[in-house]
C-alpha cells in the first residue's frame, strides 16, 4: 500500500454499545481499510474511533460512518461531560504514510462539503484544512458547544464553511480537519475535587485561564471533569504537536501541580492509537521496543484504569498486525 491515511472521528454516543456497534460496522464494509481501534467512554458519552488505509477507500468508510451515525443518534437527546458539537463531534483525517498534508486537506475538505450536501450538517473545517484563520483551533470551532450552536449559526463569523444556516437539531454540526498527530491524553488524579483538576488544566493549558494567561504548556489543551464511572476527576488533555511537547512532560507537570494543591497523580490513559516514537521513553537505553513500551507503561501507570496492551495502541504494531505486513 503505497499511501496510508488515518481517520479519527468521534461521535457522540459512548454508551449504548449496539449504536457504537451498528456505526462503526459500516467501516469493515469498505476493502482496503482497516478498523484500528474504539475507545468508549460513557461519561463524556463519546466513542473515539480509529481507521486507516488507503485514501479513497477512508473517505468512503468515513462517508459511511458519518451516514449511520446522523442515523442513529440525536443530539437532542445527548449529554456528557465532553465538549461537542454533533453526532459526529470531529472527522480528522491524518497522513500516515506516502501521502502530504497538502493532500490530505483536499480529502477533507472534499469530504466536508459533501457530507453538508448530502446530510444537511453544518460543517466547519479546523487545523490545516481550515479556511479561516480564526477556525484552526478546534475550540473555536467548538466554542458554545451544541447547546449554543443555533444562536452561533446567526453570527456572520460563524457561517458553516458548508451546510445550512438553519439549525439542524438532530445532527449539530461536524468539525472536518486534515491535521498532524495527536496525542489524546489524560491523567487521574487522587481527589474527587472536579475544582482541582479544572484548575491545575488551566494552569497548564497554552491558552491558560482567567488568572494565568497563557498557560505553563505550550501545544496543550486541557479541561478538567469529574467522571462518575470510576469516582475520581481526570485532567484531560490533547498534546497537539507531540514532537514539541512528550506525554512525559504533561504528565511530570500535572504531577507537580497536584502536589501544590495536596493531591497526587494516581495513573494515566492514552485515548485511541498513539505512535511508536511518543511513546518511548527519553534517553538511551539498551531495553527492545517492546520493553521500552513497557517501561513507558510503568512510568505513565497507563494500566490504571484499563490494561494498556501494546499490540492494540501503538499505530505501528496495530497496523502491521491489520494489515499483516510490514508498513514502515
Amino acid at each position: 500500500m503505497d499511501k496510508i491515511v488515518e481517520c479519527v472521528p468521534n461521535i457522540s454516543e459512548g454508551r449504548n454499545t449496539k449504536v457504537i456497534n451498528l456505526i462503526t460496522n459500516e467501516i469493515n464494509k469498505i476493502n482496503e481499510v482497516n478498523l484500528l481501534h474504539i475507545d468508549s467512554n460513557k461519561d463524556a458519552n463519546r466513542t473515539v474511533i480509529t481507521f486507516a488505509g488507503e485514501p479513497k477507500s477512508v473517505y468512503n468508510a468515513a462517508y459511511n460512518l458519518v451516514k449511520k451515525a446522523i442515523e442513529l443518534i440525536d443530539m437532542q437527546k445527548h449529554y456528557g461531560v465532553h465538549p461537542r458539537i454533533g453526532a459526529v463531534d470531529v472527522c480528522p483525517f491524518v497522513p500516515v504514510k506516502g501521502i502530504q498534508m497538502e493532500e490530505t486537506v483536499e480529502i477533507a475538505r472534499k469530504f466536508g462539503k459533501q457530507i453538508a450536501n448530502d446530510f444537511n450538517i453544518h460543517v466547519y473545517f479546523y487545523e490545516f484544512a481550515a479556511k479561516l484563520p480564526y477556525r484552526i483551533k478546534l475550540e473555536n470551532c467548538r466554542y458554545g458547544e451544541y447547546e449554543n450552536l443555533e444562536n452561533k449559526l446567526n453570527i456572520p463569523d460563524w457561517k458553516p464553511d458548508y451546510g445550512p444556516l438553519k439549525f439542524n437539531p438532530k445532527t449539530g454540526a461536524t468539525a472536518v480537519a486534515a491535521r498532524k498527530f495527536l496525542i489524546a491524553y489524560n491523567i487521574n488524579l487522587k481527589t474527587k475535587s472536579v475544582e482541582i483538576a479544572k484548575t491545575i488544566a488551566g494552569e497548564i493549558r497554552e491558552s491558560g485561564s482567567k488568572f494565568k494567561n497563557p498557560g505553563l504548556l505550550k501545544h496543550v489543551k486541557a479541561i478538567g471533569w469529574y467522571l462518575k464511572e470510576y469516582d475520581m476527576v481526570q485532567v484531560s488533555t490533547n498534546i497537539t504537536n507531540p514532537d514539541k511537547i512528550s506525554i512525559y512532560k504533561v504528565f511530570n507537570t500535572v504531577k507537580k501541580m497536584a502536589i501544590k494543591y495536596n493531591t497526587t497523580v494516581i495513573g494515566s490513559e492514552i485515548i485511541g492509537l498513539i505512535p511508536l516514537k511518543y511513546i518511548i521513553p527519553p534517553g538511551k537505553s539498551d531495553k527492545n521496543t517492546l520493553q521500552k513500551i513497557n517501561q513507558s507503561v510503568k512510568i505513565l501507570n497507563l494500566n490504571h484504569l484499563n490494561k494498556f496492551i501494546p499490540e492494540k495502541k501503538v499505530l505501528e504494531l496495530v497496523l502491521e498486525k491489520k494489515f499483516n505486513k510490514n508498513i514502515f
